[in-house]
């Protein structure tokens, strides 16, 4: 049985009760305020940890109350390890930094690793704790050009379908250039992508805060659109509370720093529950928030938006 949740119920800061676990995630069937979790993460520059006192919060830019944070704790963790089939085959000297990152993760995080390919994620993968068993399915991609398609879409398919019927704080880190294209010229004049939007939209619905690493393509004609995948990655991650990962348009050499990187986020992940309005005519509308702290050296990235009634604890 999972761990529950590090509930800490306002103003009390860092009070340990237990949280009341509902199942996730349910979508509003009612008309009226009901309850709605955002997936947070928090930086504090003197390590100091969150004080939910001084958290605010906008719904539809009007100021509404808290009613619960929640830190994660690693039982309650489901992250989704996305790798882009196209990769080069360099990718594969990386994969021992990604097994380190698996196996290296607290006891009862659940992970899973899928590889996108034209538009899907390949088999069916699940989350386990079983982390060694995880970081066995680690492989080489097939490098073929074209296979990769868009990671906009294998994005959407995924969150829409997410591979479990659990409670818990949802990431996905992605793996690939972020290049998408079916949305015409890669210019830097050409970046409104109706893809990328879906795909941003649909991890939104679902409660998924979206990391990313990029890892640049060997093939010619890609290569010119670095800086556009760069920039649907980092429009993705701002939008839904994840990150995005990168050095310039170049590959790294390593991507341990990245998932060092990425660790330390979902161990400073929360959930802050509170109360939207619903109504069945637009039961697929999303609602704009807003949550900001005013505690000195700390800084949050929350999604721009959230589903009514989706609810994650």
């Amino acid at each position: 049985m999972s761990k529950p949740f590090s509930r800490i119920f306002l103003p009390a800061f860092l009070a340990g009760f237990a949280l009341t676990v509902a199942a996730a995630p349910a979508l509003a069937q009612e008309e009226g305020p009901v309850p709605t979790t955002a997936l947070i993460t928090v930086q504090s520059k003197s390590g100091a940890p969150l004080n939910p006192s001084m958290l605010h919060l906008k719904v539809d830019g009007h100021d509404a109350p808290i009613t619960d944070v929640a830190q994660i704790p690693p039982a309650a963790a489901q992250i989704a390890i996305l790798i882009d089939d196209g990769l080069r085959f360099s990718f594969s000297n990386q994969l021992s930094d990604f097994a380190d990152f698996i196996n290296g993760l607290p006891a009862g995080t659940k992970v899973l690793v899928g590889y996108m390919r034209n538009g899907i994620v390949l088999g069916n993968p699940t989350f386990s704790a079983d982390h060694a068993a995880v970081a066995h399915q680690l492989r080489m991609p097939i490098a073929i050009a074209g296979v990769d398609a868009s990671p906009y879409f294998t994005l959407s398919n995924f969150v829409k379908n997410w591979p479990s019927n659990q409670p818990g704080a949802r990431f996905v880190l992605m793996i690939t250039n972020g290049i998408d294209p079916y949305n015409g010229s890669t210019s830097i004049m050409n970046q409104d992508s109706p893809y990328v939007q879906n795909a941003q939209e649909d991890a939104e619905r679902a409660g998924v805060a979206v990391y990313s690493i990029y890892y640049g393509q060997s093939f010619p004609r890609r290569a010119r659109g670095s800086f556009s995948g760069q920039s649907y990655l980092e429009q993705v991650a701002e939008a839904t509370g994840g990150d995005s990962f990168y050095i310039g348009t170049i590959t790294p050499p390593s991507l341990a720093p990245y998932l060092k990187d990425f660790s330390k986020s979902i161990a400073a992940s929360y959930m802050v529950a509170f109360k939207v309005s619903a109504t069945k005519e637009k039961k697929d509308t999303l609602t704009q928030i807003k949550l900001t702290t005013s505690q000195p050296g700390v800084k949050i990235h929350a999604p721009h938006n959230v589903h009514p009634g989706v609810y994650l604890q």
